[in-house]
């Protein structure tokens, strides 16, 4: 398939809705998952932020290995709070029958869904076959998919990409292994292996794939501003859309798109709305993690969330230089008092969120 654009046409009256199984996605607006950032405070940071207009969250992928040799770390990464649901716990890896171990743990851990990650490119994960490292062995995929959608009763969806190289795209027919194998939904970033992040989602190939489906397709890449997220629906007609590294920028995003569709006027967070939601961040951190945790997860969402605050260009980076989590948001919001800025509006414009991903990436 090609990266040649999809045929355009309107952005829908209202958001989709879809079920997987028993589970109802409403609206149509999924949180991916990132490795190091969708834990549960993160999660749930996007939750208060965007409300109800999230549709469904991911948690970042988790290891079979680590996770079935009882690991606390890992077991921490499954965790969720029930603000969050519906919720859909990831898993990646190569071995069926440690991966048939680990989906009943999930299970038991109460995940509304269960996703099995054919599409992360990282070399350490593909080397040893999992992630996009399936793709190259739709067999195998095939095998786990039909092994842990007969192994659990709770739902089972896949996340690929669109092939493993620009000479190997084999969306379609994983699409086919993943129906035929019990997966219920199934969601596509539209890159290969090998482009990684670099270069531009495909979207036609979500196209097709809704063209072909009997099970719910979602598509994933490049959705930056509620504009993306409406323009995607209305050329590809797929079910619902992912959003990834947009989201860590601007984590109401989401309520930005219900509100374009509803025709409101997008919300546009002030100052003191960034301030508050990394005050509740900071208590999720605690409340999560040992302390040496929280002031890395911190700076991280610091870095992001501050991105574009051009009124003290030495913010961010004095924010990072500090040790406590404390010390920094107080910094922040005495410096947006000082300036008179609590009030004032962050853009939430295409210039602004595209600046924003790119020091993200």
């Amino acid at each position: 398939m090609s990266a040649s654009p999809v045929a355009s046409s309107s952005a829908p009256a209202r958001l989709p809705s879809f079920t997987i199984g028993p589970v109802t996605v409403a609206p149509g607006l999924a949180l991916a998952p990132m490795s190091g950032v969708t834990d549960s405070p993160f999660r749930r940071l996007v939750k208060l932020a965007s409300g109800d207009a999230v549709g469904l969250v991911v948690s970042e992928f988790i290891s079979i290995e680590l996770l079935t040799q009882r690991q606390l770390r890992t077991a921490i990464r499954m965790s969720f709070a029930e603000v969050e649901r519906p919720v859909s716990v990831q898993l990646y890896g190569a071995d069926v029958g440690r991966m048939v171990e680990a989906a009943r743990m999930v299970e038991a851990a109460g995940a509304d869904l269960l996703d099995i990650n054919a599409g992360c490119p990282a070399p350490k994960i593909v080397r040893r076959g999992g992630g996009a490292g399936l793709l190259r062995d739709l067999p195998l995929l095939g095998r786990i998919l039909e092994a842990v959608a007969g192994a659990v009763r709770i739902p089972v969806t896949v996340k690929i990409r669109n092939g493993w190289a620009e000479d190997s795209l084999n969306a379609l027919e994983s699409l086919r292994i993943a129906e035929e194998s019990g997966a219920q939904a199934i969601a596509v970033h539209g890159r290969t292996r090998m482009q990684l992040y670099n270069g531009v989602a495909d979207w036609d190939v979500v196209a097709e794939m809704k063209r072909h489906a009997r099970i719910p397709v979602i598509g994933s890449g490049d959705i930056l501003t509620a504009a993306d997220a409406l323009d995607r629906f209305g050329r590809t007609g797929c079910d619902g859309v992912m959003i990834g590294r947009g989201a860590i920028i601007n984590p109401w995003i989401f309520r930005q798109i219900a509100d374009e569709v509803a025709g409101r006027e997008p919300f546009a967070p002030t100052w003191g709305d960034t301030v508050a939601v990394l005050r509740a961040y900071h208590e999720m951190l605690d409340a999560q993690y040992p302390p040496k945790v929280a002031p890395g997860r911190m700076k991280m969402m610091l870095s992001r969330l501050l991105k574009g605050f051009s009124y003290d260009p030495d913010l961010r980076a004095t924010c990072l230089r500090m040790a406590q989590p404390t010390a920094m948001l107080d910094h922040v919001e005495a410096t947006c008092r000082a300036l008179g800025v609590l009030d004032v509006r962050r853009s939430v414009g295409a210039a602004a969120a595209r600046d924003g991903e790119a020091a993200a990436a």
